[in-house]
């Protein structure tokens, strides 16, 4: 289905989870490119572990040319490396995830959250109780862009990954210290940095050499 009006991704998605017919439900952009039997890797992930209610992978990202790779983002592989790793970052790269359907409903869906309605999710899900996978393995290519990072800036994405901070302190999934460090390197990163030092530091410090 097509919505009539542009509402924001995470309103996009939960509409599309709603509508939904199956059970599982993979996720990527129409400009990304999974790996060869990438589906294959999680359905037998599942198969094997029936408890998990999403499972996801790496990521290497690329420009221009698919072969011109310029970085991966590695995740831990299991649930409570997982969880622990939630405490500060993402560790679900939102572009290769296939979860349960239920789960997500049974965590409320996805929630309109600028650029972060994933990382919310995934601690709505968290809370629930959910139990979280990553293959080990890379998983989709990302197209990627000299302005990417530039969108990891400014102020109205650090409020909200501030707004996120504080539900998570408020919700007793992270104490005070931990909340004050993320607080103190997202103001860094986001608020203080231009966008080419914000730049070097995702790729040198958030990702592995290719």
């Amino acid at each position: 289905m097509k919505l009539e009006k542009n509402q924001g991704l995470g309103n996009a998605l939960r509409v599309a989870v709603e509508n939904s017919k199956y059970e599982w439900i993979a996720r990527m952009d129409s400009d990304d490119v999974s790996v060869p039997y990438r589906f294959e890797q999680q359905l037998k992930y599942f198969a094997s572990n029936p408890n998990i209610d999403i499972i996801g992978g790496d990521i290497t990202e690329f420009v221009g040319e698919e072969s011109n790779v310029v970085g991966k983002r590695a995740v831990p592989e299991y649930d409570a490396a997982i969880k622990d790793y939630m405490k500060t970052r993402c560790a679900m790269n939102h572009v290769t995830v296939m979860y349960r359907k239920s789960a997500v409903q049974a965590a409320g869906g996805y929630l309109d959250w600028f650029w972060n309605e994933d990382y919310y999710l995934w601690i709505r899900m968290l809370e629930h109780g959910c139990i979280f996978g990553n293959t080990g393995t890379v998983l989709v290519n990302v197209r990627t862009g000299t302005d990417m990072y530039s969108r990891r800036g400014g102020k109205k994405y650090f409020m909200s990954e501030f707004g996120l901070q504080n539900y998570m302190l408020k919700n007793s999934i992270i104490g005070i210290p931990t909340y004050m460090m993320n607080i103190a390197k997202r103001v860094v990163i986001q608020l203080l940095l231009p966008n080419k030092v914000r730049g070097w530091v995702f790729r040198t410090l958030a990702r592995e050499k290719n």
